[in-house]
């Protein structure tokens, strides 16, 4: 159920493929909207869902101008799924 949740939206299939394209990089919410052109409230939004489902997982902080930036990564039991790679375009 959390694998068919976290793919439902086409904003957090383009999230997840961007973060899994990063290979071992992290990223900030800030990077991915940047990089997808798209409002960071609503990659914000979308990427805590995506935690919410045990898709992406939180590695790291940084203090940033008086807040904290949160950077993440796909976590590897989800991109492991085969359901995964088949509804994201990434089966070989």
């Amino acid at each position: 159920e959390d694998v068919l949740t976290a793919l439902r939206h086409p904003l957090r299939r383009k999230i997840l493929k961007q973060l899994i394209g990063k290979d071992d990089a992290a990223l900030s919410p800030r990077e991915v909207s940047e990089e997808l052109d798209t409002p960071l409230s609503n990659v914000s939004y979308h990427v805590r869902v995506l935690v919410d489902c045990r898709a992406l997982k939180l590695v790291r902080t940084k203090a940033v101008r008086g807040s904290i930036q949160h950077f993440y990564k796909p976590s590897p039991a989800f991109v492991a799924e085969p359901t995964v790679a088949m509804l994201l375009g990434l089966s070989k």
